[in-house]
């Protein structure tokens, strides 16, 4: 099993859909070579803001496939698609998802136990499900649907200590909170990707390996810059954290709907069709704050050539 995830820039993936609620793949073929043009080091299919709660595995499993094929090796590519209560479920779709070539398959930490049950048995199923699920490295995601569940340092340390976890997708939004979980799992192939923006520099200065977020389907290429020149460019990794931080801000509106207009804007024929979410509660004030955030970004560009 090949271990060395990439650091850097891990969007999560949006699912294109046809007007009449199909999964759009010409949509995703554009989609995934924007995102390679924007110089990301991995791709995260078949997450939630792939709308993966409201696809069937026939489709997440036809994602991965598709978005692992399409990258063909340029850059990496990791997927979910870990939706399932049942445990035999949770088994056949990490199985399935497996076998479409993935370099590592993601767990979603919230399917493994429920709110009230305790880490302990939390991580008896993660042991069963990785014996069920050989040879592939595996991934963490803190989804936070239906509700969050975070791994505390001491979990995520006997996570690391099987030898078979190679991503955590951090949801935690705290800095003392990943300094722990780096410190814990400092030597181990598990790698930390932060999901939260404005917390993003703070995270890479603790050895944080980069970031994985929604807004990586805004700006990409902002992150990437960022997380490549973090030490030898500070001034100018301020200037992006400030930028970032900010605009992620956007999150709080009607997301995923308003990544995929921003996607269109970008000139890329992504519909605003969601299954998670309602198209046409979209605004047009909505509209505005997604096009004047996308002005501030040309501006700021124009300051970092």
């Amino acid at each position: 099993m090949a271990m060395n995830i990439p650091k850097g820039v891990w969007p999560t993936m949006v699912t294109p859909f046809t007007n009449t609620g199909k999964v759009d793949y010409a949509a995703l073929e554009q989609l995934i070579e924007w995102y390679i043009d924007q110089g990301v080091h991995g791709l995260f299919a078949v997450c939630q803001s792939s709308e993966m709660f409201y696809l069937t595995l026939e489709e997440r499993v036809s994602l991965a496939q598709f978005v692992t094929s399409l990258a063909a090796g340029r850059v990496s590519v990791i997927a979910s698609g870990h939706i399932s209560e049942q445990f035999e479920e949770q088994v056949e779709e990490l199985q399935r998802i497996a076998e479409t070539g993935v370099q590592a398959v993601v767990l979603v930490s919230n399917r493994l136990a429920g709110p009230d049950e305790s880490d302990e048995i939390w991580f008896e199923r993660v042991l069963q499900l990785i014996d069920q699920v050989p040879n592939v490295p595996m991934g963490i995601y803190e989804c936070p649907y239906p509700y969050k569940r975070l791994l505390s340092p001491q979990l995520l340390k006997q996570c690391a200590d099987t030898g078979r976890f190679a991503f955590l997708k951090d949801t935690s939004c705290d800095v003392q909170q990943i300094a722990a979980k780096l410190e814990a799992v400092k030597g181990s192939s598990l790698q930390l990707f932060n999901a939260n923006s404005a917390t993003l520099l703070a995270s890479l200065r603790l050895g944080a390996s980069g970031f994985s977020g929604v807004m990586a389907n805004f700006h990409p290429d902002l992150y990437v810059r960022l997380t490549e020149c973090w030490d030898s460019e500070p001034a100018i990794a301020e200037m992006l954290q400030s930028f970032v931080g900010a605009a992620s801000l956007i999150e709080l509106q009607m997301y995923p709907v308003n990544a995929k207009y921003h996607l269109s804007k970008r000139g890329l024929p992504v519909s605003l069709h969601c299954r998670s979410k309602d198209a046409g509660a979209f605004r047009e004030n909505h509209k505005l704050e997604v096009e004047q955030l996308d002005t501030v970004y040309r501006m700021l560009k124009k300051l970092l050539v």
